[in-house]
């Protein structure tokens, strides 16, 4: 009777999921969701790497607890889900009715950018597309399992340090579940100033290559000019002995009439 009765909780529990109001009781203050989203920021990387990510919603309804919000996992990754759709229902939106009516707008895209970038950085640092795709798990869909992948996905999964940490903390005290989130999150800032470091140098380097090439081109479009001042100025030359021969050789001719009409002259007379 107890299985039968859990049962029907459940199937109340997934109805209400279906209809966007499991998120609603009690309702969830600005605060609270503000507070949820960067609990939520903070291990976005972690969600990225993983599909299996039960887990991951368990330490975030912790941490929520931490500061005094009592949420469940489920309430936590609903919540989650709620707020993707409305983000995403803004992108059709002027800017300015988006801040009206979603509050958490900027929030949203700041993770969105961020997803974006470590996927870019792992295209370039790998090359490849897979291992972007695997980075881009889609949270908004139920990663479930059945009980025999359960087993051998989650030795997988949890071969890293950071999430054998996760595991622990589930499971362990309070002591041990902050020092394995506090791992996580420290391993998670050094990545992203890594990235932040690595993002900044080769912009440097794309910015210098941009000054080099633009140098040369003014130094080319220079010398072309000083070559084209020259060209004018021998032609000028040019131009200047060829009138003053001109004028001499008129001079010449002039002189020679009148010496000519001189003569003729005298001889007539």
């Amino acid at each position: 009777m107890e299985g039968h009765h859990h049962h029907h909780h459940q199937q109340q529990h997934h109805i209400g999921v279906n209809v966007d109001t499991s998120d609603r009781f009690p309702q969830w203050s600005l605060q609270e969701t503000k507070e949820f989203l960067m609990i939520r920021a903070e291990l976005d990387r972690n969600f990225m790497e993983t599909k299996r990510n039960k887990i991951l919603w368990e330490v975030v309804a912790t941490k929520m607890k931490e500061k005094g919000f009592n949420r469940s996992a489920e309430q936590c990754k609903c919540k989650w889900k709620n707020l993707v759709t409305r983000y995403k229902g803004c992108e059709t939106m002027e800017p300015e009715a988006t801040r009206q009516q979603f509050p958490f707008y900027n929030e949203l895209q700041a993770i969105f950018t961020a997803r974006m970038q470590i996927m870019l950085w792992a295209e370039a640092e790998g090359g490849s597309k897979k291992k972007a795709a695997q980075l881009s798990s889609d949270d908004e869909e139920d990663n479930e399992e059945s009980e025999g992948e359960k087993g051998s996905s989650r030795k997988k999964q949890m071969t890293k340090k950071g999430k054998s940490n996760i595991i622990g903390s589930s499971s362990g005290g309070g002591g041990n579940n902050m020092n394995g989130l506090k791992e996580i999150l420290d391993e998670f800032m050094k990545q992203q100033m890594q990235m932040e470091m690595q993002w900044r140098e080769a912009l440097e380097a794309r910015e210098n290559e941009r000054r080099l090439k633009e140098m040369e081109w003014r130094r080319t479009m220079e010398a072309l000019e000083s070559e084209r001042i020259m060209m004018e100025q021998r032609w000028r030359e040019r131009e200047e002995q060829r009138r003053m021969r001109e004028e001499a050789r008129a001079e010449k001719r002039d002189a020679l009439i009148t010496a000519l009409l001189n003569k003729l002259r005298r001889e007539g007379n």
